[in-house]
């Protein structure tokens, strides 16, 4: 059963750091392109970051460019978003997605290119 499970989230303050992490099961994470999106109360979700299959190619939205950070440990079958400088702005749930077993790809900044999604973790960034 694919499975995609993000934890990490929590309640900070301004300036801090934190670490998601989303964890796969069912499938090999590496073999796949794995976005991180976020939605916060009231808006649209967006896509912050993207991380390639194989080569590890990695792509940063301009918006959070600089604090944003994307990896893979395919040892742990898990990929990370590691943001630093947190800011009352960020505040969202964080999603992670996998393009698993669709045959479509509209390019990393598009929620149609992932087909399995995890359930999110809250992020809250206090000033």
């Amino acid at each position: 059963q694919v499975r995609l499970v993000e934890s990490g989230g929590g309640v900070v303050q301004a300036g801090d750091s934190l670490r998601l992490s989303c964890a796969a099961s069912g499938f090999t994470l590496e073999h796949h392109p794995i976005g991180w999106f976020r939605q916060a109360p009231g808006k649209e979700r967006d896509v912050v970051s993207c991380i390639g299959p194989s080569d590890q190619h990695t792509v940063i939205a301009d918006s959070v460019k600089g604090r944003f950070t994307i990896s893979r440990d395919s040892a742990k079958n898990t990929v990370y978003l590691q943001i630093s400088h947190l800011q009352p702005e960020d505040t969202a749930a964080y999603y992670c997605a996998a393009l698993i077993v669709g045959r479509s790809w509209y390019g990393p900044f598009d929620e149609k290119s992932y087909d399995y999604w995890g359930q999110g973790t809250q992020v809250t960034v206090s000033s």
